[in-house]
């Protein structure tokens, strides 16, 4: 997973709400108009670095995939795309819902599922609007984000390196069953993908 800044994530964002292409003057319009344009620029040439904008002719830029699928995609757990935010700085969940373009009761609802599991914390902070919620992620929650950023491929390097027969795999499946520090649904994922490539060994 590439590492982003908050800043990344807000231009990143910008490009989003645009329906994948910016320029000029919708960052002008935007939040981001507070920002020197110095620092603007070079954060742009970063995110073109890393391949997760390009630049069109006339001077827009093009949201990539790559970039779409940080925090955008349907395929990616809410739960995970929260911790990928938290993992750079500790937000309110207002500020969550609306880089995910999510409403926020649903996310609320999932973070605190979340701090149930530990994976959270909340605390209160005093701003000029009041009393806010304000969420940090846990050690616990960083190694489910580092977890769900493997992917299936390396989860399964990681937890046998010497999978090659259908024992082998088995036993597999039956320790993931044991584990209690990851999630059902992730789990369920993670066996249902074992199971698939025992079948297509038993084939």
């Amino acid at each position: 997973m590439i590492k982003l800044s908050l800043l990344d994530l807000e231009i990143l964002h910008l490009g989003i709400n645009e329906k994948g292409k910016f320029n000029e003057n919708d960052i002008a319009k935007s939040e981001l108009n507070k920002i020197g344009v110095g620092r603007i620029l070079d954060q742009l040439a970063s995110l073109k670095e890393k391949n997760l904008i390009t630049m069109n002719k006339g001077g827009s830029f093009s949201i990539t995939e790559e970039a779409q699928n940080v925090l955008w995609d349907e395929n990616t757990p809410l739960e995970v795309k929260i911790l990928r935010i938290l993992d750079i700085s500790p937000q309110i969940s207002q500020k969550i819902a609306s880089l995910l373009l999510i409403q926020e009761d649903k996310i609320q609802n999932v973070i605190e599922e979340m701090q149930k599991n530990h994976l959270v914390l909340m605390s209160t902070v005093k701003k000029d609007a009041g009393i806010v919620k304000m969420y940090e992620i846990l050690p616990e929650g960083a190694e489910y984000l580092d977890r769900a950023n493997l992917g299936i491929n390396q989860v399964l390097s990681e937890l046998n390196p010497q999978l090659k027969n259908l024992d082998i795999l088995q036993d597999t499946i039956e320790e993931i069953r044991k584990l209690d520090n990851i999630s059902k649904e992730e789990k369920n994922k993670i066996i249902t993908n074992l199971e698939s490539v025992k079948k297509n060994l038993n084939t």
